[in-house]
């Protein structure tokens, strides 16, 4: 954080006349889509691919997303007449007259270019072959500030060096990259229950194999990890979840097994799209993909983009690792052990599995809405990631854009990730009006699921805000966010607020 909070000054592109003597080379008619949105578009697929090479890692991805973006935001800082860069050091804004669009263009290129080959590196072919296609030489490995070539190669050196040992371990123990160095071991067995109260392994079925296996704890390490706006991982740590005993938490785990005895096709639609399936993206993923959303809606510049997506991409990061800070603190147990340990004899309707459809069952043989491949996530439950990362990104294209208008939809086929053919439904259409109504999807998807209580989900959301909102100071200090006009906008957007109402 340090590197932070000195010497920076910060401001978003002028959109309008300044004065010649702040004022950037005249820049000709906005191009769409412009070259940050296609960025966005290639650092997605590269996401997806990295998934189904090894599987969801949300916390790895959002750190790999973020960075990318920090290096090509780093990279824009240079040719923009205010913002300061994050790691980039001793290279001085480049003259007036060489502050031009295509030197932009070209200059965040090279920064997501040599960034994504870093992290993806087992795509480098793809995106060796994204660049050809910009009329771009991916050979050019210049690191002269004095070209846009090279000040987008050495911006993502920088930012990649500057990251290596950030207490995510991206270089590894003994090989495996990322790997958990805290020494963390669940206090329970999947076999064994010792405390109820404590996260407890499940096991998972492999696709392709049919062999059971009991995935380890995702990155016990992250809470570690060096935040990009927060002063630290607690700084936004919520209270206890319920206690176990309490008619708190009995209220909420019977909440849990109504709503999916009651599950209705929208909802699992809801379901399955905030959970994702092949060629995921995550959560970091999934709020670039709706970033890229309202830029296309309002036409965005590559200046907005670039400042966009490095903001919402680092507070998807950063509330990851606020999110991972809670989890290891309480190591809190999800509702798949929680309904079978404290409701064992009860005897209701619930979801039996893909071929079987709903049922009558007892609590200890409760199972989530899911897929054996992928029964829960594979970490303690609170708060959930959905909802913390959700709250934190909502809310920072609320501030980004100054209103909550959204108005995205999506079109899906209940059941299609998760259930045989023979139960799934007929199409139905998702919608979110507002930022806050698709994070508040996201997050009672999860309760809806079954991979959590509404405790984590709603202290989840209101965690994300915080880091949003705490970060946003950073941001605007960071790029001098009050020092020019704002961007456009359209007065009736202000108008829109959240309709709790997720599907049309």
């Amino acid at each position: 954080m340090q590197h932070l909070k000195v010497g920076f000054l910060f401001a978003v592109l002028a959109l309008f006349s300044v004065s010649c003597e702040e004022s950037s080379t005249p820049e000709p008619e906005p191009k769409w889509p412009n070259r940050a949105y296609e960025w966005g578009k290639i650092t997605l697929e590269a996401t997806a691919r990295d998934t189904d090479r090894f599987n969801p890692r949300p916390t790895i991805t959002s750190r790999i997303l973020a960075l990318i973006w920090t290096s090509v935001y780093d990279a824009w800082s240079r040719y923009d007449d205010f913002a300061e860069p994050m790691y980039l050091q001793d290279v001085e804004r480049a003259p007036k007259m060489m502050r031009t669009l295509e030197n932009k263009e070209i200059a965040i290129s090279y920064a997501a270019y040599r960034a994504c080959l870093h992290y993806y590196f087992a795509d480098a072919e793809f995106l060796r072959d994204a660049m050809l296609e910009m009329g771009l030489d991916p050979d050019n490995e210049s690191i002269d500030p004095s070209t846009p070539e090279g000040l987008g190669n050495l911006a993502a050196k920088m930012v990649i060096e500057t990251r290596l040992e950030d207490g995510s371990n991206e270089l590894g123990t003994d090989g495996i990259r990322y790997a958990d160095y805290t020494g963390y071991v669940p206090v329970n067995h999947p076999d064994t229950m010792v405390d109820v109260e404590k996260w407890q392994p499940k096991y998972f079925v492999h696709e392709e194999t049919g062999e059971r296996f009991a995935p380890e704890c995702l990155s016990p390490q992250w809470h570690l990890v060096e935040p990009v706006f927060l002063d630290s991982a607690s700084q936004h740590r919520p209270g206890p979840p319920p206690a176990v005993g309490s008619e708190e938490l009995l209220n909420q785990v019977r909440e849990v097994i109504s709503l999916q005895t009651n599950l209705v096709p929208w909802q699992k639609a809801l379901v399955e799209f905030m959970r994702d399936g092949p060629h995921s993206v995550q959560q970091a993923g999934h709020w670039l993909i709706f970033a890229q959303h309202v830029s296309a809606r309002d036409r965005h510049t590559l200046d907005e983009d670039v400042l966009m997506y490095f903001w919402v991409e680092a507070v998807a990061m950063d509330a990851f690792i606020a999110c991972w800070d809670a989890k290891m603190f309480y190591d809190f147990a999800r509702p798949y052990a929680l309904i079978r340990e404290i409701l064992p004899d009860t005897t209701f309707v619930g979801w039996a599995g893909p071929d079987k459809g709903w049922q009558e069952m007892q609590g200890r043989e409760w199972i989530p809405y899911s897929p054996f491949s992928f029964l829960c996530p594979p970490f303690p439950a609170y708060t959930s990631g959905h909802s913390t990362v959700s709250g934190a990104c909502s809310h920072a294209l609320k501030l980004f854009k100054g209103n909550d208008y959204f108005d995205h939809s999506v079109r899906l086929k209940p059941g299609v990730l998760t259930e045989a053919v023979e139960f799934q439904s007929d199409s139905v259409e998702l919608y979110f009006a507002t930022f806050t109504d698709a994070a508040e999807a996201a997050g009672i998807s999860r309760v809806m699921g079954g991979y959590h209580i509404q405790a984590d989900n709603i202290e989840g959301l209101e965690q994300g805000r915080r880091v949003a909102q705490s970060g946003w100071d950073v941001f605007r200090t960071l790029t001098g966010w009050n020092r020019r006009p704002t961007f456009p906008q359209n007065p009736a957007h202000a108008t829109i607020t959240p309709s709790g109402t997720y599907f049309r």
